[in-house]
Formats: C-alpha cells, sequence, structure tokens
C-alpha cells in the first residue's frame, strides 16, 4: 500500500505535540507579581509564616542572612547577617525561628534578632516546623539524617536515622511526620511522638529521586515530586498504595498543597509550576501548567491569599572550563586510553558554574 510522506510527517509531528500540549494548558495561575530584591549569595528554600506575614528568604556564601519580607507589601522588615544556611521557618506559638545553618541559627521572630547558635552533626539542609508538638526538625543529607529541636528552648531532643537522604518533609498535625528519601525512592513515616521510623513508602515501580513532598492531611493524601521521571506520584498516606502519577515539569525542588482549594502545586527549575487538582481522594488531574521564570524550583504558600511563593535569580553565561591537562605519553606498548574517557577522574570534569546576575535576585508572586 502506497503512504504519503507528507501525511506521515504530520502524524509523526502530532505525536511530539500532543505530550506538550498537556503540558501548555491554560488556567486560572498566572504569575502576578515580581519583586526584585536583589542582594548576594546563592539560594534554596522560601518560607512563608502566613500567621506572623511574613516571608523568609536565606542566603548562602560569605554574604549568608536571613532575609525577612513583610507578605503583602514585601517590604523588607528584617535581616539576620552573618548566617549562611539553606531556609528557615518560625513556630507562631513560642515566637521562635530556626534557620538550617550550621550551627543552626535560633532567632527570635518578632525582632528578628539571633537567640543562639545550636551545634548538631550533619549538614543541615532542608526542615520541617511542626506546631502538633513544637519541634524543629533538620533534615541532612548526611547521617543522622534528621535532627530534632524543642521549638521552645532549642534543645536537642533526638536523631532520627531513616536510612537516606531527607529533601522535604510534612506533618499530618496528628502526629505523623513524612519524608521523601530521594536517593532511596521512598517515604519514610515518623512517629512524631517517640521519634521514632515507623515505616517506608516505596515509591520506585512508579518513580523516584522525588525532591518536592506535598500533603493534604484531610484526606490522607502524599504528593511526591519526582525527578527520575518527572512527574508527581500521588499515594495514600496511610498504607503507602499509590493512587495515580502525573507529569510535571523538569527539575522539581518543591511542593506544596492548599486544603482551600483542594489543589498540590510543583515548582520546577525549567520554568514551570505544575498545578494539581484533587477532585476526590481518588481523582486527580493535571489543572494547568504555569510558565514560570527558570531556576524558580521551590515554592511555598500563603495560606491567607493563596499565593505560591518563589525565589529565582538571572544568570550570565557560564565560564568556559579550564582546558584540561594533556595526558601523560603511554609506557611503550601500553594500551592507550580508551575513547570517551572522562577527563578529571571517575566523576568526570564539571566545569565553573554561571554568575549570578547583580542585582536580579528576586521574589515571584503567582496565583489566581
Amino acid at each position: 500500500m502506497s503512504r504519503n510522506p507528507l501525511a506521515l510527517a504530520a502524524v509523526a509531528t502530532l505525536a511530539v505535540l500532543l505530550p506538550l500540549a498537556a503540558h501548555a494548558q491554560t488556567g486560572p495561575y498566572k504569575v502576578i507579581q515580581t519583586v526584585k530584591i536583589g542582594g548576594d549569595g546563592g539560594f534554596d528554600y522560601v518560607t512563608a509564616d502566613s500567621d506572623g506575614r511574613n516571608l523568609y528568604v536565606a542566603r548562602s556564601g560569605p554574604a549568608g542572612h536571613i532575609g525577612v519580607f513583610n507578605l503583602d507589601s514585601f517590604a523588607q522588615v528584617g535581616d539576620l547577617p552573618g548566617i549562611s544556611g539553606h531556609g528557615a521557618a518560625v513556630d507562631t506559638a513560642t515566637g521562635h525561628g530556626f534557620a538550617t545553618s550550621k550551627p543552626i541559627a535560633m532567632f527570635d521572630s518578632k525582632n528578628f534578632t539571633l537567640i543562639k547558635k545550636i551545634d548538631v552533626e550533619g549538614n543541615p539542609d532542608g526542615y520541617l516546623n511542626d506546631s502538633y508538638n513544637h519541634r524543629f526538625y533538620v533534615l541532612s543529607h548526611a547521617a543522622p539524617n534528621i535532627t530534632v529541636l524543642d521549638d521552645k528552648d532549642g534543645s536537642i531532643l533526638g536523631t532520627i536515622d531513616i536510612g537516606g537522604a531527607p529533601e522535604q518533609a510534612q506533618s499530618d498535625g496528628r502526629g505523623h511526620i513524612y519524608v521523601d528519601i530521594e536517593d532511596k525512592d521512598a517515604i519514610a513515616v515518623i512517629d512524631a511522638n517517640t521519634m521514632k521510623m515507623t515505616g517506608k513508602y516505596d515509591l520506585s515501580s512508579k518513580s523516584g529521586e522525588c525532591a518536592g513532598l506535598a500533603l493534604d492531611a484531610k484526606n490522607n493524601i502524599l504528593f511526591a515530586a519526582c525527578r527520575k521521571n518527572n512527574d508527581m506520584v500521588i499515594l495514600s498516606a496511610t498504607d503507602g498504595h499509590i493512587i495515580a502519577d502525573l507529569p510535571t515539569g523538569v527539575g522539581c525542588d518543591g511542593a506544596t498543597f492548599n486544603p482551600a482549594t483542594m489543589e498540590a502545586f510543583s515548582s520546577q527549575g525549567d520554568g514551570t509550576l505544575t498545578v494539581i487538582k484533587e477532585n476526590s481522594p481518588t481523582s486527580f488531574v493535571v489543572e494547568q501548567t504555569v510558565t514560570t521564570p527558570v531556576r524558580a524550583k521551590t515554592i511555598t504558600l500563603d495560606t491567607k491569599t493563596g499565593h505560591l511563593l518563589l525565589i529565582t535569580a538571572e544568570y550570565g553565561p557560564a565560564p568556559a572550563p579550564a582546558a584540561a591537562p594533556a595526558p601523560p605519553a603511554p609506557a611503550p606498548g601500553a594500551a592507550s586510553q580508551a575513547a570517551g574517557g572522562r577527563p578529571g577522574g571517575p566523576g568526570g570534569y564539571r566545569g565553573p558554574r554561571a554568575p549570578m546576575i547583580p542585582g536580579s535576585f528576586e521574589i515571584i508572586v503567582a496565583g489566581r
């Protein structure tokens, strides 16, 4: 049977465009404000204190500090200098905040002054403040994976080994903590009272390398945003059975859930914000993919306004990598290096990172 080459090309093009169209949906969300705040230092997490109406932005490096911005005006209302950390969160009841610097910085969330520094093991990275029993959880890729602090006085209550690298944690407010284990393709279940891991949910049948975790506490639904397959694995927080698996953008590093709208959100470094609608505890759909600036890969929710806050910056071109030294001449009779080998040893060569453009750091506000 003869075939029309043009028709075949059209079908092939359609097959490519259909998946892309699924990621280009219109919907109620958009970027509604961009706030340039500038400043030096790297960045990782951003946290909204909806009750106190403040946004905590941690900057790392030699100029590290914790910037505090009003959630309504985005005017800077405080600063904790000399603290190089990944992020910060506060406990409304005690008025105390903690930053995942090393050592941990404990501060007053009313006047933004340092209270004390707390030496902990591991490498503080992610974090969770649990209002259930007023404890701050320090997440570390190196053991001990979790260090638990008392919000009242900053004392170390204990450590928890979950057998892998934690990325994001959520509390159901009833004594259960859930933590995605990025390098084990799993979610750890922790008893907040005993500070013991009581279970582990395996996600490897669907995806892995999960960096974002959100929770619908009312219906006991977990949303694990994963990098391995660029998807959101949705599962029961009660027993871990997988309910759905939906596509996201590329390079997720954060997730959140808004119980007022029954929507989960996943932020990606490729410049996308995925919105997933929970129609029922067994029915989920990708409602919208919002275009955001690239590298805006961490996210927090202002529960009062329903706004989503992300942070990013602009970058210049990466400097050219230094030329690799010429390999020594092989000894007579020795086999030459196999073709395609990577310079710089088993890990290969990694060139210098692109520099941040001065003054370009910004807060992105997305909403309806």
